[in-house]
C-alpha cells in the first residue's frame, strides 16, 4: 500500500512539475505576443514601445521585438497576391504591391473585396473572419472545382525567418476545392515546396508579427459598419483590447492564475502523502536496525549442520554392518534341496502319463481297424436292407394285382348273367316320348337364356356403375388423406411455432434444442474437434426484411443442416442425432475444414451495381458459415432481385450478368437464364425471421380451413360409400338371379344331352364278354405263380439280411468296449497330466523363489557396496563441513527437528523483517524517495511562491500598459479631431469595461448631444477612421488593410481622411498601407510610396454571380 502511494506521489508531483513548466511557457508564449507601442518621436521616424514591465528579471523580462526597427520594411511585407477562380473572379492579379501605400480603386464587383478576402484566406484565416461566408466552399467559383490564392511575403534583412532556405521572399499557395477543403504549399523564392503544415504557416505569421484576425492589421467593411453602428460601449472596449492584444493577454494571466491554484491544491495533498511515506521510511529503519539477532542463530544453525553431517556418517556405518549380517544368514542349502526332490517327483509323473499314452494309442489303432469293419458291414446292411424292401414291393404289387384280377373276373360273371336274364323292351315309344321331351326342353333353354342376357346387361350396367363409385370413393379418401396429411403438417408448424416462443431452436425442429445441449457436452467433453455450427438457419440473418423470401427460397435446403470439421466429428454427431431424431428426418451433415476468414470470391463471384447477391445480402455468425454456403451453393454467383419482371429481363432476355448462375425474386421465383419456376403457392418465411405470432395466427385459419374441409369431404365420402352399398347389394341379388337362371339353363341342357345320347342299346354280344372271363383268368393264373415265386425270393433275402446284422451288432459290441476303454485310459492321462502340471508348476515356483533368493542376495551386496560408496561420500562431506569427527551424542531425528525448528525461526525473522539484503535495500531506497519527494515538494512550493509574486507584479504592470495605451488612445484621437475642427472626448471605464466615445461637429461644441449616432454618415466614417489612425499609433503591424474607408464621407471629410492617411503612411514609411476605395484617387499627390490598383470593370453577369456568391 505504501508503494502504491509513493507511486501516486511521484505522479502527482511530476504534474505538478508540467504544471509549473505549462506556467513558464504561457509566459514565454505572452513575451512574444506582447504590445508593441510607439512613442512619442518625431513624425518621420517610427519607434518601438517597449512594455511597462520591462527589466523584470531575468526569466521575466519582455523580449524585444522580433524584428528590429532597422528591419522593419524588410519582413512581412505583401509582395504581390494572386486569384484564380475565387469568388466570381477567373483570374485576378497578380497585384504587386508597393512598401509603403496602395490604393485599390475600382467600381462595384471589380474584386476590391475579394483581394482583402483572398489575404485573410489565403495567410490561413477562417471563412467567418472575413464575413463573406461561412464556408470556405462559397468562395469557389461557380462551376469550378477548385480555387488558389497565392501570397508573396517579404523576408530580406536580419530578422528574415529562415533566411537560409526561403530566401527573399516566402510563397503562401492556398488551395480551396469544392467540398470546402484546404490545401496549403509554403514555397521559397525559387518556388520549391518547403512545408505543406499550418503549424509552420503559423510560425511565419507569428514572426512577422501578423495578426490575420485583428481588426487593426485588417478592417473590412463589414467589422467598419458594426463598428459605426455598434450601440454598446462594451462592444467598442472589446474591440479596444482585442486590437491591442490586451485581451490576449488578460486570457492568459488568467489561465495562468487558474494552473496556479490548481498546482497548489496538488502540493497541499501531496504533503498528507508525505506523512505516509515518512511512515514507511521509519518502519523500514526500524527492521534495519533488528537484523543484528539473526546472525547468533545463524551460527547456533552452523554448529547443528556440522554435527548432523558426522550423525549421517554414523547411522550409515551402521546399515553397512546389518546388511553384512544378513547376508551371511541368507547363504544356506534349504534351496537346492527342496528343488532336487520336486525335480524327481515330475520325472515319476512325466513317466507314468508317458504309459498311459502309450495304452492310449494301442487302442486307437484298434479301434481304427475295427471302424473301417464297422463301416463296410453298415454300409451292406444298408444294400440288404434296401434289397429286401424292395422284394417286399414286388411282392405286394403282384399279390394286389392278383386281387384285381379275380374282383374283375367275379364283375364280368354277374354281368354276363345279368345280361341273360334281362327281357326285351319296346324301344320305339320310348324314342317318341324322348322327342317331346326333347321339344319342350328345347322351349325352356331358350328362355332361359334370353333372360340370361337381359340379367347380364343388367349386371354389367350396375358393375360400371359401381366402379365408377369406386373411383369416386377412392379420389375422395386420397384428397381426404392428402387434406389429414396437411392437417397434421400445420398442426406439427403450430406446435413448432408456439414451441419457438420460448426456444427459436424449435422451429428447426422440435428436438433441435436437446440435440444442442448434447452437442454443448460432447464439446465440453472434448469429444469434437472443433464444435460443430448449426443449424445454419440459426447463425445467418438477412441485412434487409423485404429479401427474407428470397433468401429462404434459395437456402431452404440447408436451414437444418450442421457443419463439421472432419469425418470423426461428424460420425459424433450421428451418434448425438439418433436419440432425437428418425434416420428419414436426420439433419443432413456438410464436412468443411473449419477457418477463420471468408473465401475470396473477388474473381468469381457475381458484382451487379443495382442487385446485391445474396452473399451481400447476408450476415453470418462464423466464416465457416459463409465459406460453406459457399462451397455447397454458391451463394456468390446467385443475385436477389425483387421484381420478377425485371428478374426476368435480366437473366433471359439481356446478357446475364458475369459469373450469374441464377436469380431469385422477393415473391420466391427462381430465374435461370433459360427458364424460370414460380413457387405452388405464397412462400411463407418460416425460417429466418418473420413474425411468430401473425404466423401462428395463419397457421391456426389454415388449420380450421382444412378441419373444415376435412369434415365436408368426410360426409361426401360416407355418402358415397353408401351409394356404393346400395348398389353392391343390388348387383348381388342380380348376380344370384344370373346363378339361378345359369343353373337352370346347365339342368335344362343336361336333360336333353342325357336324353341324346340315349340311343337304341345294341344287343350285347355276350360271346365276347366270356371270351374276355376265360382271358381274365389265364391271367389270374400266371399271376398266382409270380406271387409264390417273388414269395420264396423274399424269403433268402430276409435270411441274408439276418445274418449281416448279427455281424454288424457284434463289431458294434467291440467298438463300444473300446471306447470304454479309451475313455477311462483318457482320465488317467487327465489326472496324470494335472499331477505332472501341478508338480511342473511347483517347480517353477521353487525355481524362481530360489531366482529370487539369489536376486535378492545379490542386491544386498549391491546396496552394500552402494552404502560403502555412499558412506565415502558422506564423510567427505562431512570433512568439508568439519573436518574433525563429530561425537554423535544425539540422534539425527533430534538434530533435524532442531535445525528445523531453527530455520523456522529464522525464517519467520526474515518474513518478519524481510531479507538481509533486500531489507538493506527497501531502507536505502525509502530513504532515499522520502529524501527526494520532500526535496521535490520544497522546491515547487518555493516556485509557486515565487509564481506568485511574479503574477502579483505582471497584474501591476498590466494595468499599467493598460491605462498607458488608452491615454495615448484618447490623445491620438483627439488630434485627429481636431483636425476635423471638431471636439470629443474618449472615455475609458476599466472597471466594467466600457469605451464610450463622444463627437461634437463643427459649431455644436456647446451642444449637449454628444453620440456618434447624431453624426452624419461621412462624420461617423472619419470618427471611425480618427478611432483607426489612433490605434495604428498604439500598435504595430507590417501592414495595414482598410476596407472603403469612405464609402459614406463627403468630399471634404473624405480629403481631411486622406490626407490623414497619407500624413500617417509618410510617418510610418517602413510600414506598408493597403487602402480600397471605389471612389476616384485623382486628387493624391505625386509621390514614389503611393501606388495606385485601378481594378477593370467587370461584366453585369459576374457582378450578379459575386451577389448570389455574398448571399450564399
Amino acid at each position: 500500500m505504501l508503494v502504491f502511494i509513493s507511486l501516486w506521489l511521484s505522479n502527482y508531483i511530476v504534474s505538478c512539475v508540467d504544471n509549473a513548466l505549462t506556467l513558464h511557457n504561457l509566459f514565454m508564449a505572452m513575451n512574444k505576443r506582447k504590445l508593441k507601442t510607439q512613442t512619442e518621436a518625431k513624425a518621420n521616424k517610427s519607434k518601438r514601445c517597449l512594455a511597462p514591465d520591462e527589466g523584470f528579471k531575468d526569466e521575466d523580462s519582455l523580449e524585444d521585438h522580433p524584428f528590429s526597427t532597422s528591419s522593419l520594411g524588410d519582413i512581412g511585407v505583401i509582395e504581390s497576391i494572386t486569384l484564380k477562380n475565387f469568388m466570381c473572379h477567373q483570374n485576378l492579379g497578380p497585384f504587386q504591391f508597393g512598401p509603403n501605400v496602395n490604393f485599390i480603386v475600382g467600381n462595384n464587383g471589380s474584386g476590391k473585396s475579394a483581394i482583402l478576402t483572398a489575404l485573410i484566406v489565403g495567410l490561413g484565416g477562417k471563412a467567418t473572419m472575413t464575413n463573406r461566408g461561412v464556408s470556405l466552399k462559397g468562395f469557389v467559383k461557380n462551376g469550378e472545382g477548385h480555387a488558389d490564392v497565392t501570397v508573396k511575403l517579404r523576408n530580406r534583412g536580419m530578422d528574415a525567418y529562415k533566411g537560409d532556405v526561403y530566401g527573399d521572399c516566402i510563397i503562401v499557395e492556398q488551395r480551396i476545392t469544392s467540398d470546402g477543403c484546404r490545401l496549403c504549399k509554403i514555397k521559397n523564392k525559387s518556388g520549391q515546396i518547403i512545408s505543406n503544415k499550418k503549424e509552420e504557416l503559423m510560425s511565419i505569421l507569428d514572426h512577422f508579427n501578423i495578426q490575420v484576425d485583428n481588426p487593426v492589421s485588417i478592417l473590412n467593411q463589414e467589422m467598419s459598419k458594426q463598428f459605426l453602428h455598434s450601440k454598446s460601449e462594451a462592444d467598442k472596449y472589446k474591440f479596444f483590447m482585442k486590437a491591442t492584444l490586451l485581451e490576449q493577454m488578460r486570457r492568459d494571466y488568467i489561465h495562468i492564475k487558474q494552473t496556479e491554484e490548481v498546482t497548489r491544491d496538488q502540493v497541499e495533498r501531496q504533503e498528507e502523502c508525505l506523512k505516509d511515506l515518512r511512515q514507511d521510511y521509519m518502519l523500514k529503519k526500524e527492521r534495519y536496525e533488528s537484523l543484528a539477532s539473526l546472525d547468533e542463530m545463524t551460527k547456533t544453525l552452523e554448529g547443528l549442520q556440522r554435527k548432523m553431517a558426522w550423525c549421517l556418517v554414523r547411522e550409515k556405518e551402521c546399515q553397512i554392518e546389518q546388511l553384512k549380517e544378513q547376508i551371511e544368514k541368507e547363504v544356506d542349502g534349504k534351496f537346492e534341496e527342496k528343488l532336487l526332490l520336486c525335480q524327481s517327483k515330475v520325472t515319476q509323473a512325466m513317466n507314468k502319463v508317458n504309459d498311459i499314452q502309450k495304452k492310449l494309442e494301442k487302442v486307437r489303432e484298434e479301434d481304427r481297424s475295427l471302424a473301417g469293419e464297422y463301416q463296410r458291414l453298415k454300409e451292406e446292411l444298408k444294400a440288404k436292407s434296401k434289397e429286401q424292401k424292395g422284394q417286399e414291393v414286388v411282392y405286394f404289387r403282384a399279390e394286389n394285382k392278383l386281387k384285381q384280377l379275380e374282383k374283375e373276373q367275379c364283375l364280368l360273371s354277374e354281368r354276363i348273367h345279368k345280361i341273360r336274364h334281362n327281357e326285351s323292351q319296346n324301344k320305339e315309344v320310348e324314342r317318341v316320348k324322348r322327342l317331346k321331351k326333347m321339344g319342350a326342353l328345347k322351349k325352356l333353354l331358350e328362355k332361359h337364356e334370353t333372360q340370361a342376357a337381359e340379367l347380364n346387361q343388367e349386371l354389367k350396367d350396375k358393375q360400371q356403375a359401381l366402379f365408377k363409385g369406386r373411383e369416386e370413393f377412392d379420389k375422395l379418401s386420397m384428397e381426404e388423406k392428402n387434406i389429414k396429411v396437411a392437417l397434421e403438417a400445420k398442426l406439427k408448424r403450430k406446435n413448432q411455432l408456439l414451441a419457438s416462443r420460448s426456444n427459436r431452436l424449435r422451429i428447426f425442429g422440435e428436438r433441435m434444442p436437446e440435440l444442442i445441449e448434447s452437442i454443448n457436452k460432447a464439446h465440453a467433453q472434448g469429444r469434437f474437434t472443433h464444435k460443430p455450427l448449426g443449424p445454419i438457419g440459426a447463425c445467418i440473418s438477412v441485412k434487409d426484411p423485404g429479401l427474407t423470401v428470397a433468401v429462404e427460397s434459395c437456402l431452404r435446403g440447408f436451414m437444418k443442416t450442421f457443419c463439421c470439421d472432419n469425418y470423426r466429428d461428424e460420425k459424433v454427431l450421428e451418434e448425438l442425432m439418433a436419440p432425437h431424431f428418425q434416420r428419414s428426418s436426420r439433419p443432413q451433415i456438410i464436412v468443411c475444414r473449419f477457418t477463420e476468414k471468408v473465401y475470396n470470391v473477388q474473381g468469381r463471384g457475381v458484382n451487379h451495381p443495382d442487385f446485391p447477391s445474396v452473399l451481400d445480402t447476408i450476415t453470418c455468425t462464423s466464416p465457416v458459415i459463409t465459406n460453406c454456403l459457399i462451397d455447397m451453393r454458391g451463394i456468390e454467383c446467385i443475385l436477389i432481385i425483387k421484381d420478377t419482371a425485371v428478374a426476368r429481363r435480366v437473366m433471359m432476355h439481356n446478357r446475364p450478368p458475369r459469373n450469374c448462375r441464377e436469380a431469385f425474386t422477393a415473391e420466391g421465383d427462381q430465374v435461370y437464364t433459360n427458364r424460370s419456376y414460380a413457387p405452388d403457392k405464397n412462400v411463407l418465411i418460416k425460417y429466418l425471421g418473420g413474425d411468430p405470432e401473425a404466423e401462428i395466427r395463419l397457421v391456426e385459419s389454415e388449420v380450421e380451413n382444412h378441419r373444415a374441409q376435412l369434415s365436408r369431404f368426410q360426409l361426401h365420402l360416407n355418402s358415397v360409400k353408401q351409394d356404393i352399398q346400395a348398389m353392391e347389394d343390388k348387383m348381388n341379388s342380380v348376380i344370384i338371379t344370373c346363378k339361378k337362371n345359369q343353373a337352370s339353363v346347365n339342368q335344362v341342357k343336361a336333360s336333353i344331352s342325357e336324353l341324346e345320347n340315349i340311343e337304341e342299346s345294341q344287343v350285347e354280344d355276350i360271346s365276347t364278354l366270356e371270351e374276355d372271363a376265360q382271358e381274365i383268368q389265364q391271367k389270374i393264373d400266371l399271376e398266382r405263380q409270380n406271387v409264390e415265386k417273388t414269395k420264396t425270393e423274399l424269403d433268402k433275402q430276409q435270411e441274408g439280411l439276418t445274418d449281416v446284422d448279427q455281424k454288424f451288432q457284434n463289431v458294434r459290441n467291440k467298438i463300444e468296449q473300446l471306447t470304454d476303454d479309451t475313455d477311462q485310459l483318457k482320465e488317467e492321462q487327465v489326472k496324470g497330466e494335472a499331477e505332472c502340471s501341478k508338480l511342473d508348476q511347483t517347480l517353477k515356483i521353487l525355481e524362481k523363489k530360489a531366482r529370487t533368493h539369489e536376486e535378492n542376495i545379490q542386491s544386498i551386496r549391491n546396496e552394500l557396496t552402494a552404502k560403502e560408496e555412499e558412506i565415502q561420500e558422506f564423510i567427505e562431506k562431512a570433512k568439508k563441513i568439519c573436518p574433525e569427527r563429530q561425537s554423535a551424542d544425539r540422534s539425527t531425528k533430534s538434530l533435524d527437528t532442531e535445525i528445523t525448528r531453527l530455520r523456522q525461526k529464522i525464517t519467520a525473522q526474515e518474513q518478519s523483517h524481510g531479507d538481509k539484503e533486500k531489507v538493506i535495500r527497501d531502507y536505502a531506497e525509502a530513504h532515499e524517495n522520502y529524501r527526494s519527494k520532500s526535496n521535490q515538494l520544497r522546491d515547487l512550493k518555493k516556485f509557486i511562491d515565487c509564481l506568485d509574486n511574479i503574477m502579483t507584479d505582471r497584474q501591476a504592470r498590466y494595468k499599467t500598459l493598460r491605462r498607458s495605451l488608452s491615454v495615448r488612445c484618447k490623445l491620438y484621437f483627439n488630434n485627429f479631431l481636431i483636425k476635423l475642427q471638431c471636439c470629443g472626448s474618449m472615455k475609458f471605464d476599466h472597471n466594467n469595461e466600457t469605451l464610450s466615445i463622444s463627437v461634437k461637429p463643427p459649431g455644436q461644441e456647446n451642444d449637449t448631444v454628444s453620440d456618434m449616432r447624431s453624426l452624419s454618415g461621412g462624420e461617423r466614417s472619419f470618427s471611425t477612421v480618427c478611432f483607426i489612425l489612433s490605434l495604428w499609433e498604439i500598435t504595430e503591424s507590417p501592414f495595414r488593410c482598410l476596407d472603403e474607408f469612405d464609402v459614406y464621407m463627403d468630399m471634404h471629410n473624405r480629403r481631411i481622411s486622406l490626407d490623414l492617411l497619407l500624413e500617417l503612411s509618410e510617418r510610418q514609411h517602413l510600414r506598408q498601407f493597403v487602402f480600397i476605395t471605389p471612389q476616384t484617387t485623382c486628387n493624391l499627390p505625386k509621390s514614389d510610396h503611393i501606388k495606385i490598383h485601378q481594378l477593370e470593370d467587370p461584366e453585369r453577369g459576374g457582378i450578379q454571380e459575386e451577389e448570389a456568391s455574398h448571399r450564399r
